[in-house]
C-alpha cells in the first residue's frame, strides 16, 4: 500500500471524508466492512465509557449485535481489551471460547474473518480498527504478516484522524518548534525514507537522524516516526 493513502486517511478534513477514505482503503485491501471506534475511558468511577464509531458496518448487522452480554462474551472484544498488536479472528477463535452461536450470528451478515488491532493511547482513549470479510485470509506466511503490519500502519493514521474528527475538544498544547534539520529529516522520514536513507540524503550518520527523531518524538508527543509525521502535518511544522 502507497504511503499517500494512509496520509490520505490522517488527513481527511472532516467526518464523511474520513469514512469514505477508510472503507475505500479496506476495499483495497479486499475487505468489504470496516469499523473504526474512538473509545473515551470516563475520568471517575462507575461512569461507562463513550463509543464513538465509524466505518460501514450494516445497521441490521448493528441491530443484531446490540446485546450487551454478547458483547462482553466476545473474544474479539476481549482481545482487544488486553493486546496492542493485530490479531487474526475467525471460527475457531470463537469455538474456543464457547462463543460459537455469536459467530454464527455475525457470519451471517459476512462477519467470518477478519483482522483486528487496539491501540491504547493517552488521556483515557483507546482506538479499534478492524477489518472483515466471508473468505478466508491468505494461508502463505509473509501475505498475512503484510497485511497486519497494512492493518496496524493503518491504525496509527486512522485514530489521528479519529481524535481531531470524532473528540477535538481534548487537543490542545503549544506548536512546538523544530529546526530546519528537524523539519528536514521529518520531511524525509514522509516520504519512507529509512534513518540510514535519510543520513545518506543529508550527508550524515544513521545515528545522527535517529537522534534527532527522538528529539522530534519528545516535542511533538510522538512514540513513532509516523505519529511524529502526523502531528507535525496536523500542527503545520512540515
Amino acid at each position: 500500500m502507497r504511503l499517500e493513502s494512509y496520509y490520505e486517511v490522517s488527513q481527511a478534513p472532516d467526518l464523511a471524508t474520513f469514512e469514505s477514505r477508510l472503507v475505500r482503503f479496506a476495499e483495497q485491501m479486499d475487505f468489504p466492512h470496516v469499523n473504526a471506534v474512538l473509545v473515551l475511558d470516563p475520568p471517575g468511577p462507575g461512569e461507562r465509557p463513550t463509543f464513538i464509531s465509524v466505518g460501514n458496518t450494516p445497521e441490521s448487522y448493528l441491530e443484531a449485535s446490540r446485546d450487551p452480554s454478547a458483547s462482553a462474551r466476545d473474544p474479539v472484544n476481549r482481545r482487544l481489551k488486553a493486546l496492542s498488536v493485530p490479531f487474526i479472528y475467525d471460527q475457531s477463535l470463537y469455538a474456543t471460547a464457547g462463543a460459537g452461536d455469536l459467530w454464527e450470528t455475525q457470519a451471517a451478515f459476512g462477519y467470518k474473518t477478519g483482522v483486528a488491532v487496539a491501540l491504547h493511547l493517552p488521556d483515557f482513549r483507546h482506538f479499534l480498527l478492524g477489518v472483515d470479510r466471508d473468505i478466508s485470509l491468505p494461508h502463505e506466511e509473509q501475505e498475512l504478516s503484510r497485511l497486519m503490519a497494512d492493518l496496524q500502519l493503518l491504525a496509527v493514521h486512522a485514530q489521528d484522524a479519529a481524535s481531531r474528527l470524532l473528540a477535538p475538544d481534548g487537543e490542545t498544547g503549544e506548536r512546538p518548534e523544530l529546526t530546519r534539520r528537524e523539519v528536514e529529516i521529518l520531511r524525509w522520514t514522509m516520504e519512507g525514507k529509512t534513518a540510514w536513507a535519510v543520513g545518506a540524503i543529508l550527508g550524515v550518520s544513521e545515528g545522527t537522524v535517529n537522534f534527532h527523531l527522538r528529539n522530534i518524538f519528545r516535542k511533538v508527543g510522538a512514540s513513532s516516526k509516523h505519529q511524529a509525521v502526523l502531528k507535525a502535518l496536523k500542527m503545520r511544522l512540515i
